[in-house]
């Protein structure tokens, strides 16, 4: 492993350009925020309900398996699209698969039900943003901004959510563009974001940077060219390397690997070539 001398930053491809960076686009849920942490606690044993319906079912264990593993592999990606595999996997064990919109309400009802209060107490004030965000990100987005940086968020969960829960975190007005899953989802993705960011802005690849917890927006920054750093976050501890998404996220051809923002202002000088 090769870090940045005295911090947490981990340089995976020590030699990237530096010094260009003008624009920036952030995923939203593990990356900065932790309201939906524990997500995957709701949708996972939901889906394993449903396959165990089916006629042609495996133990509960081994459907467990099965639904982990694909959950995992499009987290990132718009929630219909796991709803869609739900479906999929519901029809192959010889059941008769509800909408995926469908699938993806009742998650919604269920996820709500853990975190509606989170974000009722962030509105009354009953809970301080700096509870519900990865550390440091917002003195980091603040930052960006004073050097000039312009930042868009985009993420797999529906905008109108995104857009309302980042207002609750006090982080919308540091974006110049919020973006969130849609109903014509084949049109609404990070890749499509990136791409009309990337060309209404004319820019090379250099003068790009995504932040994401998830391989969705690292694939898609390395697309064009761009720089990408992956946001490893333990958002339970809210502390450390969660090694999973350390390896998944180097997978995906992330440039940084960083724990959180705590480190920032490091962070910002190394990819504006200050450091």
């Amino acid at each position: 492993m090769s870090f940045l001398h005295g911090t947490d930053i981990e340089l995976i491809h020590p030699g990237i350009p530096r010094g260009h960076v003008r624009y920036a686009l952030f995923d939203f849920d593990g990356t900065l925020s932790l309201i939906r942490e524990g997500w995957q606690s709701m949708m996972i044993p939901m889906m394993v309900e449903i396959l165990m319906q089916t006629p042609r079912h495996e133990s509960e264990d081994e459907l467990r398996a099965v639904v982990t593993e694909f959950v995992e592999r499009l987290t990132g990606e718009q929630t219909i699209y796991q709803m869609i595999r739900l479906a999929d996997e519901v029809a192959r064990r010889g059941g008769r698969p509800a909408a995926p919109q469908e699938y993806k309400r009742q998650y919604h009802a269920r996820l709500w039900a853990r975190i509606g209060g989170r974000v009722a107490a962030l509105k009354s004030g009953r809970i301080a943003p700096d509870e519900m965000l990865v550390p440091g990100a917002l003195e980091f987005l603040k930052a960006l901004r004073a050097r000039g940086v312009t930042c868009y968020l985009a993420s797999g969960t529906d905008e109108p959510f995104v857009c309302d829960e980042a207002a609750a975190l006090g982080i919308a007005g540091y974006f110049a563009g919020i973006y969130g899953a849609r109903d014509d989802y084949l049109r609404a993705t990070k890749k499509a974001v990136i791409e009309q960011i990337m060309r209404g802005h004319g820019l090379s690849g250099v003068e790009f940077v995504a932040f994401g917890d998830g391989h969705v927006e690292i694939e898609n920054a390395k697309s064009v060219g761009g720089l990408a750093v992956g946001v490893a976050s333990s958002e339970a501890e809210r502390r450390g390397v969660n090694r999973w998404k350390r390896e998944r996220l180097i997978g995906a051809g992330a440039d940084v690997i960083v724990p959180d923002f705590r480190e920032g202002d490091v962070l910002i000088q190394y990819f504006l070539g200050e450091k």
